[in-house]
């Protein structure tokens, strides 16, 4: 395997940051799971996830991206791990657990008006 592939090169750690950063110019700082919030001093703990693994497919427009937490990231990939050992299904991008329900921009303009 090339160092490119496991995500030691250089070259990897800039295609990184340059989608990275604009999922983070993007998107709401929140788990797109447990819609947990970040903050600058924390935001090393969001992390983009791509819907369909392909970390080479990287739209300009973002779509191939969700910004998760490092603990719902982790249980995203544990998802193909469990898969090989208990053959359970997996398709990429469902999730195996309810998405949440807590909207913290819902009453944004009245809390702008304050």
């Amino acid at each position: 395997m090339s160092s490119d592939r496991l995500g030691t090169s250089l070259n990897y750690k800039r295609q990184e940051q340059g989608y990275r950063d604009r999922a983070l110019k993007l998107y709401p700082w929140v788990c797109g799971r447990c819609a947990r919030e970040f903050v600058y001093s924390n935001l090393k703990e969001l992390t983009v996830h791509h819907i369909d693994h392909d970390h080479t497919n990287n739209p300009n427009d973002g779509s191939n991206w969700e910004l998760l937490c490092i603990y719902c990231h982790d249980n995203e990939h544990a998802k193909y791990t469990d898969h090989a050992n208990y053959q359970t299904e997996v398709k990429a991008g469902d999730s195996n657990q309810d998405t949440a329900t807590y909207n913290p921009f819902a009453d944004l303009k009245s809390m702008l008006k304050k």
